[in-house]
């Protein structure tokens, strides 16, 4: 005998994770272009007129090179966004709307913010 209730649960929870995914991966591919735009100009506007000795370029190979990692750093994010539903099931939280609202709110922003670390050190260390 199955218990359907908690079946139900477990399928609306999955439900709910993937359609989520989505904006998930929006933000991360949106955070990642504006972080990038970030250091062009902080690698413009401060690293190359800096009097520290540093050899930072922006040419075509290293764009595409810090996109394929980006896309590569992607992918990890998404196995991560599976610790939402895996904490879900451990935590079993009486109100599932609001913690899922919460621990999804909570590793989208870490997410997407954490591109923007690479500019600001950049930014910390030239200045």
């Amino acid at each position: 005998m199955t218990n359907t209730t908690w079946n139900k649960e477990r399928e609306l929870s999955i439900e709910w994770w993937s359609k989520m995914r989505l904006k998930y991966n929006l933000g991360l591919i949106f955070s990642g272009i504006l972080a990038f735009i970030l250091y062009a100009i902080v690698v413009e506007l401060v690293v190359f007129k800096s009097s520290k000795n540093g050899e930072v370029e922006i040419t075509l190979f290293t764009t595409i090179f810090q996109g394929i990692g980006y896309l590569i750093m992607i992918g990890i994010a998404n196995l991560f966004y599976n610790l939402g539903a895996i904490s879900e099931r451990l935590v079993k939280p009486k109100n599932t709307t609001e913690y899922r609202n919460r621990i999804f709110d909570l590793g989208f922003w870490f997410s997407f913010c954490l591109p923007f670390l690479i500019p600001l050190i950049l930014l910390i260390t030239y200045l």
